[in-house]
């Protein structure tokens, strides 16, 4: 039951994070390019390259802090920084080939899915 706190209150605190943010970068820097969501996911990416190395260097967050902060936190204030962060994990396996395809297939291939989804819905 701990598990399942620690990811809702870390998850209800990464979404009002992500919306605050991004509408203050918005309000600053104009709505013209998603300002907004380039800041929240470049720094949840940082976000959570701190957290993994306090939690796997350092050895500092417990597994309950790490579901709390890494798991709810930043997965709900950017998905972006676990596609990052699950993509370094590969590369420090010595699995670059599966890391960057990751990367590519993630971003192009959810970009066009994205876009048939559109193309899907306009027909339904």
């Amino acid at each position: 039951m701990i598990k399942l706190l620690n990811l809702i209150i870390g998850g209800a605190a990464g979404t009002a994070a992500r919306y605050v943010l991004a509408g203050v970068v918005y309000r600053f820097a104009g709505t013209g390019f998603p300002y907004g969501t380039l800041i929240v996911n470049i720094s949840g990416c940082f976000i959570l390259g701190v957290l993994a190395s306090l939690s796997d260097k350092k050895f500092i967050l417990n597994p309950d802090a790490r579901l709390l902060l890494m798991i709810g936190f930043c997965g709900a204030f950017t998905t972006f920084s676990t596609l990052i962060f699950e993509s370094d994990s590969l590369l420090k396996n010595g699995q670059a080939l599966r890391a960057f395809t990751n990367i590519f297939v993630s971003i192009i291939l959810g970009f066009i899915l994205f876009r048939v989804g559109g193309l899907l819905g306009e027909r339904i």
